[in-house]
């Protein structure tokens, strides 16, 4: 039997970076989405996010990839949206995303910050957040 953890920090936002995720359907797309990866054996930790993006801390099992499980998470709920008719017009995720590895010592600081998003979206819009973490590991470097 083969033991794995691999948790990830993911982040997407929505097309365009709409503000979208309005207060009104944020909790219930969350939700939604927590729901639904269940359904498909992807462990989603903690989500959160704002009128833009979405954060989840996710855990990997062996079968599964980055790409594939983000996916899965970001297609489905955008035809769910629209299938509710959630917002006023057509909904879209932004097609590229963020993810990075997190450690063990890692886990309670990333859920605090997924869990704190409405707080830290006071002071911070989610470009200079996205900013941010381009910077600080280092895809600065790779875009550059």
């Amino acid at each position: 039997m083969s033991f794995l953890k691999v948790w990830l920090h993911v982040v997407w936002s929505t097309k365009l970076r709409k503000p979208l995720l309005t207060d009104n359907i944020r909790t219930r797309v969350f939700m939604h989405i927590k729901n639904n990866a269940t359904s498909k054996g992807i462990y989603v930790d903690h989500i959160n996010g704002y009128t833009d993006h979405v954060h989840c801390l996710i855990s990997l099992e062996a079968n599964q990839t980055i790409a594939q499980t983000v996916q899965l998470l970001k297609g489905e709920s955008s035809f769910w949206i629209n299938k509710q008719q959630l917002t006023p017009e057509k909904f879209e995720w932004q097609s590229d995303y963020f993810a990075v590895s997190v450690s063990e010592s890692g886990i309670h600081a990333v859920r605090r910050y997924i869990r704190n998003q409405e707080e830290h979206h006071r002071k911070k819009t989610f470009e200079q957040e996205y900013n941010k973490f381009i910077e600080k590991y280092g895809f600065a470097l790779l875009t550059g």
